[in-house]
């Protein structure tokens, strides 16, 4: 037996970062609120990096925050429960209001519920979840958040669809159109 030499590590190419998040941006991805009340407020932010079915045993989901978020360590500090909202159809316009630089009026005409332990569900919102913070891990220059999910509600109307962001707009999930009849059957 012989061994061998060690291979050097190569030095990776710098990306554009414009360009990185153009190519990133190719991968429609599903838009949250994670939100609770701390210290008798609403606080909230919004993630375009929610991911489920980390784990089914414990439930794990994971979302991803930059490091420079001023609304984190807020929420990871100041709530036991934290409310995850998957927004839905026709909520763009309350995505924008909650991801504002204004904190006073993130929450104006906002409807919305807060359980016992603080965690806020949106109203209209397709999926929400109560989670607790399981784990935080750090990646770069953002935190990988791992949740445990304690409880979920699901609208299961036809209409209560996903808001998703693709190519740096919001779109639609909409149902698949039916396929067409085979020639044989017609």
């Amino acid at each position: 037996m012989s061994a061998s030499a060690p291979v050097a590590a190569e030095t990776p190419t710098a990306l554009d970062p414009l360009q990185l998040r153009r190519a990133f941006s190719e991968f429609p991805q599903g838009v949250v609120v994670v939100a609770a009340e701390v210290d008798g407020a609403p606080e909230a932010l919004v993630a375009s990096t929610f991911t489920v079915g980390v784990s089914l045993d414990p439930p794990l989901v994971t979302f991803a925050v930059q490091h420079t978020s001023n609304t984190w360590p807020r929420l990871r500090d100041g709530a036991d429960r934290l409310g995850i909202s998957v927004l839905g159809r026709g909520q763009h316009g309350l995505c924008r209001q909650i991801a504002s630089k204004d904190r006073a009026s993130r929450f104006d005409g906002v409807a919305r519920t807060a359980d016992d332990d603080g965690a806020i569900a949106l109203d209209g919102s397709p999926l929400t979840l109560t989670t607790r913070v399981h784990d935080q891990v750090t990646a770069g220059d953002h935190d990988i958040v791992v949740l445990e999910v304690l409880d979920v509600a699901v609208d299961e109307r036809d209409e209560a669809r996903p808001l998703v962001f693709h190519r740096s707009d919001f779109a639609q999930v909409h149902a698949p159109a039916p396929d067409p009849a085979p020639e044989d059957a017609r």
